[in-house]
């Protein structure tokens, strides 16, 4: 037991050997087949994408043989795109032409005076006729319109009416191609989209396009038709907030189907308004323009006589002179009666004040004029009560027109 055996040491030492070269061997084989498993295995990961994209260049080289960048085509028609272009080329532009001269010069070349807008609104052979405002053309000695594709044309004025602004223009349509159609402006409803189509600030802008909504229907503004500071008309306007500036006049307010309902006419100009276009009617337009192409003027009927509101004449004059009972405090006051008029014939007299007409109430000559613009034509017969000497007196008046007086 106490001894050491050198063949037992030996055989001992000789196991523990093989069992070290056996466990080498089976180790160097497993990293032989672990290491040929991930080669063969590498393609297939690659190709479920998880391969890092540092891992070599090959795959990077033969996706980039696979993508192309492909060019991307937007369709940006719409409503409106599509309003435009069914409308705009018949607004056209309009050149108002006057003779420019001083007392320092003896030079009358004719020179451009203004500009404006105007629509094309029919085409007859080789005539076509344009309505505008009649404050674009005022005053010219001659207009020329510019068409969509910048053909210049000389014009010739049918017509203009000073109450209604609106203008009629003639001229050859050998190069007009499109014509508006009108619409029914008493169809609009507050917010329905709108587009304004016209020449901002000169030809330099033409064509210009702007959008926005109804802001409100039959609105009315005083207009001072004479310019003497006191207004003479109501106009029943479209409001709009798509913009509308100077050159603007005369252009077309379309609706989203392209159709005319409105000739922009004017804004609200103060430094602390914004957004206030106006815009006439279509169709209140259409029967002033029928009677500018037809004659040159508008058939209103007429009284014949002057007029000067009662609110303007001073209360001393109103008990003294006019003999008003103290509670008449609106009417209207007969200045002159025209001789040979509608007035002369029915008995009305100077100093007549007019408080009634049909049965409707009189407050000043603004609704004088729109009842009897908007309500009577030439040849009605029409009931007036006036104040005569303190009393109440009624006549029936037969309406004429200016040509008749």
């Amino acid at each position: 037991m106490g001894y050491y055996d050198d063949d037992q040491a030996q055989q001992n030492t000789q196991k523990k050997g093989g069992s070290k070269a056996g466990y080498f061997l089976s180790s160097l084989s497993g990293l032989i087949i672990g290491a040929l498993i991930v080669v063969m295995a590498l393609p297939a990961i690659a190709d479920f994408g998880i391969l890092p994209t540092n891992s070599g260049t090959s795959n990077t080289n033969n996706a980039s043989e696979n993508t192309s960048a492909q060019p991307v085509s937007y369709d940006v028609s719409s409503d409106v795109t599509s309003a435009v272009e069914r409308a705009g080329d018949a607004v056209v532009g309009i050149t108002n032409i006057q003779s420019s001269g001083s007392m320092f010069s003896q030079s009358t070349d004719p020179q451009e005076a203004g500009t404006g807008s105007g629509v094309i609104y029919k085409k007859e052979g080789d005539t076509a006729f344009i309505v505008t405002n009649n404050h674009v053309i005022e005053g010219a000695e001659s207009v020329e319109v510019t068409l969509a594709d910048g053909t210049k044309v000389p014009a010739e004025v049918l017509g203009g009416d000073i109450w209604t602004d609106l203008a009629v223009l003639q001229i050859d349509g050998s190069d007009v191609e499109t014509v508006s159609e009108f619409g029914d402006s008493t169809a609009l409803k507050a917010g329905e989209p709108v587009i304004a189509i016209g020449n901002p600030l000169g030809l330099q802008f033409s064509g210009s396009v702007t959008t926005g909504v109804v802001s409100g229907l039959e609105r009315t503004i005083p207009v001072d038709v004479n310019q003497d500071g006191v207004p003479d008309w109501q106009a029943e306007v479209l409001q709009t907030d798509a913009a509308i500036n100077p050159g603007n006049s005369g252009g077309a307010l379309v609706n989203i189907a392209g159709q005319v309902i409105g000739i922009n006419s004017m804004k609200i100009a103060q430094s602390s308004v914004e957004g206030i276009g106006l815009a006439i009617p279509i169709n209140m337009a259409i029967p002033v323009i029928e009677d500018l192409e037809a004659s040159g003027e508008v058939q209103r009927p007429t009284m014949g006589v002057t007029l000067l509101d009662l609110a303007n004449v001073p209360a001393v004059y109103q008990q003294n002179q006019l003999n008003l009972p103290e509670e008449v405090k609106t009417g209207v006051v007969i200045e002159r009666v025209v001789p040979n008029s509608a007035a002369s014939a029915a008995g009305l007299q100077d100093m007549d004040v007019i408080v009634e007409m049909d049965g409707q109430k009189i407050t000043n000559s603004i609704e004088l004029r729109q009842h009897l613009y908007t309500e009577k034509n030439v040849g009605d017969e029409m009931q007036v009560k006036v104040y005569r000497n303190g009393e109440i007196q009624e006549f029936t008046l037969t309406l004429t027109d200016d040509a008749q007086l």
